[in-house]
């Protein structure tokens, strides 16, 4: 087997485990704030908006700095102190005694987390370019599949086997990780001790493409708020067209969920057919299709039509993030991989809290179905720009390569 496929294999396990271990806590921590004592229903709400967003914060602003470090000492050591840290850091959850020791240990999960940019940076640099689209295509299926399976992953953990085991069963998936990564993934890395590593200012200044590069941060951004925009609503969403409260958290995570099963689907295929026709033009069509899609999911008459829905929105956003990061690799030198990944997956991680905002506050004054509405239509403005910033420069452009 090549190493370029070995290196993705083990990266997939682990950005999915450490994308797991960063969401599964959505259902569960409300029980677990109140098994530590907290018994007022408006604290037990503050304490687990607080838990659950501080993680995703510190994560958009420590991605570049380890994307930084990736870059100077190498990713492989990025993926072994990120999962190292984390499988620690989760585990030591289910030992917490109040819930003051449960935030700080998701505020240092936040910090210490960096696994998903060092392994898109490995990716794409130790992956040949024939292969490369549908190689960020599958790993890109880790990240999201984990962040919307964790919700459900973490409901079934702790119906099956305890709260606190939800915190140990991912604390050792996520050493398992840290153990595969450490005996099976290579990198081909030469570190330039004499070469002084620019900052982030000197970096931003070194990128060839800035107007690309920033409409593929907000793409990145726009396509993550759509996947979490409905995470707040979704319960009470399918609660009212179910008509009944039975089940109703099953099908609610079924629900959540099914966009990133379709993702597992559809990511690696849309991954490929970048390589062959040009991540550009699936960007554009997995765009404006997603908007398409979020239309009707407002008007929805039962919960099995709002699955489906979702399913085909899965589908459609399959296309984005392996576009994303085709795009994001061939437009910046080998030697700004890393801490511009790092930006990238910090505009990912700002999305999951920014549609987490958007969904609840958007449910609350208009109404859940302005939720499906207006994320539809920040997928079609984002769609727009993409033609007008992407789409049309790159088809303009007469000497870029095929399939660029």
């Amino acid at each position: 087997m090549p190493i370029w496929k070995r290196n993705l294999f083990v990266c997939w396990f682990g950005m999915f485990v450490t994308s797991v271990g960063m969401s599964q806590l959505a259902p569960v921590l409300p029980l677990y704030i109140k098994q530590l004592g907290v018994q007022d229903a408006g604290a037990i709400a503050q304490y687990s908006g607080l838990a659950f967003g501080i993680t995703f914060i510190l994560s958009a602003l420590f991605s570049p700095i380890w994307g930084l470090a990736a870059d100077k000492y190498g990713r492989k050591p990025m993926l072994l102190r990120a999962s190292l840290g984390m499988a620690v850091v989760v585990f030591s959850m289910g030992f917490a005694h109040n819930v003051v020791e449960l935030v700080g240990l998701r505020l240092l999960q936040g910090i210490i987390t960096g696994y998903g940019t060092a392994c898109t940076t490995l990716i794409a640099t130790q992956t040949d370019k024939n292969h490369a689209g549908w190689a960020l295509g599958t790993l890109s299926t880790a990240g999201i599949s984990g962040s919307l399976l964790g919700p459900l992953i973490g409901g079934f953990l702790e119906m099956n086997f305890g709260l606190k085991y939800v915190f140990f069963i991912t604390g050792g998936m996520l050493m398992i990780a840290f153990v595969t990564t450490l005996l099976f993934v290579k990198e081909d890395f030469v570190r330039e001790p004499k070469k002084k590593v620019p900052g982030m200012k000197e970096v931003w200044k070194l990128v060839p493409e800035k107007s690309l590069t920033v409409t593929m941060f907000v793409t990145y951004f726009i396509l993550t708020v759509a996947l979490y925009s409905v995470e707040p609503v979704v319960t009470v969403y399918v609660e009212k067209l179910s008509g009944s409260s039975g089940h109703v958290a099953l099908l609610a995570g079924l629900t959540f969920s099914a966009s990133g099963l379709a993702n597992i689907v559809a990511a690696p295929r849309l991954g490929k057919l970048s390589d062959r026709i040009g991540a550009h033009k699936v960007m554009l069509f997995a765009l404006i299709a997603s908007g398409l899609l979020f239309i009707p999911q407002a008007f929805v008459g039962n919960v099995w039509e709002l699955m489906g829905l979702r399913f085909l929105f899965g589908l459609a956003a399959g296309g984005l993030m392996p576009s994303v990061s085709v795009l994001v690799k061939k437009i910046t030198p080998s030697a700004l991989t890393g801490r511009v990944f790092g930006f990238n997956m910090s505009a990912g991680y700002l999305g999951v809290f920014g549609g987490a905002i958007l969904g609840g506050q958007v449910a609350a004054y208009l109404g859940v179905q302005y939720v499906f509405l207006i994320t539809g239509a920040l997928l079609f403005v984002n769609a727009a720009w993409v033609y007008w910033k992407v789409y049309r420069k790159l088809n303009l452009r007469t000497g870029m390569p095929q399939g660029a």
